[in-house]
């Protein structure tokens, strides 16, 4: 079995190849054609798009909009600039090469891997390989086989959109993974977990193939005592518990000053119920664990620490409650660990500096969140800390704007994407010196002229 499906994903990989070569996916006509049709289908399938989404993780009205929505206006942005983005940039050439010009092009890799995660399976591989499109790229996309509902809609609406000489989607578990890993790909993009991350990365360290991994982390929440606790309390709520805290840039655990931590919990509590209800297993709005594995894995943090809010399982459903843990220590496994699910630990401290500290003896996370009115405060937090990305009183907003390139540092990935980010990411930079025959300067050449300096 894994002969023949190596030998069919060598087969897929020739046939991208051969067509790469074409030329055809560098015309910036076809580029457009191109991200045109992915808008057309995506648009055409939003009621299948839902009902996989809801089939794999209960999502549903707007958190199944938020990751359909998300896709569209990414195009759009594309379809927008990049034509700018394709012009060769020229760049002043220094006067002992005159006379020439020289530019730098934006080239495409070639044939890119794209493997997505299940936690946002169409946004998160349907976003980068808007970018492998406009960068001129051809594509591979492996979507992850536990969102398996998401993964039959992707494979159709890819299979009759685009020729499987320039997009394909080949679908199965982790040995397909496997056996992708051994190909040479030009390119490989990756969005998970660390320590999967790590194993991409060995794998294409063996053909020198270059990576762009996004990966996750604990992203850290401050919040200090002078900031909007109504505002505060909605925007960590909604960040945290959209997808049941399935997010790579949810919040994972909160710092908040001593001061006012009484005062937000009762706050945090207050909009849990207004978003989800008495009872948020029967909320239409509330989504569900994406397997048994990982709801045993966030079951079992619920020991640590003492539950102040939720807490409640039900295995049948995949449904853990939105949590709040208090009194949890650095040493729980909790703490050790990415949550990537509906439990939020709370920690306080007494200055800025103290929550300061305790960021950066982790590892720097993929987000960084920090509520404050306090302008001193809010320029000493990105000074001192490091992180993919910073939300200065909001949570998760800032991966939706296409503008803002999005990844992580560290632990956390490597390499940028969305809109430009995106563009440049599936792209080489090939430095081009034109020059002209007009005329010749002769100080380059041997004997060395009068008057240079022999060594």
């Amino acid at each position: 079995m894994l002969v023949q499906e190596s030998v069919r994903i060598s087969t897929i990989l020739e046939t991208q190849k051969q067509f790469f070569r074409t030329n055809k996916t560098k015309n910036i006509e076809f580029r457009i054609k191109q991200l045109q049709n992915l808008k057309q289908a995506i648009n055409e399938n939003q009621s299948n798009i839902f009902k996989a989404l809801k089939a794999d993780l209960n999502k549903s009205g707007f958190d199944a909009y938020f990751e359909f929505i998300g896709i569209i206006k990414e195009i759009d942005y594309a379809l927008k600039h990049i034509k700018n983005w394709v012009k060769p940039q020229k760049v002043a050439t220094p006067w002992h090469q005159f006379p020439a010009s020289t530019h730098i092009y934006s080239e495409p890799f070639g044939v890119t891997l794209i493997i997505g995660p299940w936690n946002y399976p169409f946004n998160l591989l349907m976003t980068p390989l808007i970018g492998a499109i406009a960068s001129g790229n051809c594509a591979v996309l492996k979507p992850s086989e536990i969102s398996a509902q998401s993964s039959i809609v992707i494979a159709e609406i890819i299979s009759k959109t685009f020729e499987s000489g320039f997009i394909k989607v080949i679908e199965g578990g982790v040995e397909v993974t496997q056996e992708l890993l051994t190909e040479k790909f030009d390119h490989i993009f990756f969005t998970g977990g660390t320590e999967v991350g790590k194993i991409v990365m060995s794998a294409a360290a063996k053909h020198l193939t270059p990576v762009t991994l996004e990966l996750g982390g604990k992203s850290p929440c401050i919040v200090d005592e002078t900031t909007h606790l109504e505002y505060t309390a909605k925007r960590i709520v909604w960040g945290k518990f959209i997808n049941a805290g399935q997010t790579c840039t949810a919040p994972d655990y909160l710092l908040v000053h001593k001061n006012i931590k009484a005062s937000l919990l009762n706050k945090i509590k207050k909009y849990i119920k207004e978003f989800y209800g008495d009872v948020p297993s029967d909320s239409r709005n509330y989504s569900r664990i994406i397997n048994q594995k990982h709801f045993f894995r966030l079951a079992n943090f619920l020991k640590y620490g003492t539950i102040i809010l939720g807490g409640d399982t039900h295995l049948e459903d995949l449904y853990i409650a939105p949590t709040l843990i208090d009194q949890v220590s650095w040493e729980d496994k909790i703490m050790q660990e990415e949550i990537f699910g509906p439990i939020l630990p709370v920690i306080e401290y007494t200055d800025i500096d103290e929550a300061i500290a305790i960021i950066n003896e982790k590892p720097k996370p993929l987000a960084l969140y920090f509520f404050s009115n306090n302008k001193q405060h809010q320029t000493k937090v990105l000074q001192s800390t490091a992180s993919g990305g910073v939300c200065i009183n909001d949570t998760v907003m800032h991966l939706t704007i296409p503008s803002l390139p999005f990844g992580g540092v560290g632990e956390s990935g490597m390499g940028r994407y969305h809109g430009k980010a995106g563009f440049e990411n599936f792209s080489y930079q090939r430095s081009v010196l034109n020059k002209s025959f007009l005329w010749d300067l002769k100080w380059r050449y041997y004997p060395t002229p009068k008057g240079v300096k022999k060594s």
